[in-house]
């Protein structure tokens, strides 16, 4: 296992354990680094526009579109570590 995959597991467990809720624009940010590092770039299909939670985490996703996994995850990494 890779160093940035070992610090990007314990971001994710420490993302469980957050004294605060982050706000919506910043639960989408988490979202949105996370489907990219995980996943790779967004094929799912749009959901409609009523579907506005689906909406804004499709959109999360898809601006990481083309950002690697590695980029993704230490932007992850960074943006856990900046909410403890």
């Amino acid at each position: 296992m890779t160093d940035i995959q070992t610090r990007f597991e314990a971001a994710h467990a420490q993302s469980k354990l957050l004294s605060e809720r982050p706000d919506n624009p910043t639960l989408l940010k988490i979202y949105g680094f996370y489907k990219q590092a995980t996943a790779g770039d967004n094929t799912e299909k749009k959901p409609a526009f009523s579907d506005f939670v689906a909406r804004a985490k499709w959109d999360a996703w898809t601006s990481r579109k083309g950002m690697s996994a590695d980029d993704a995850k230490q932007g992850y990494i960074d943006l856990i570590e900046s909410l403890r």
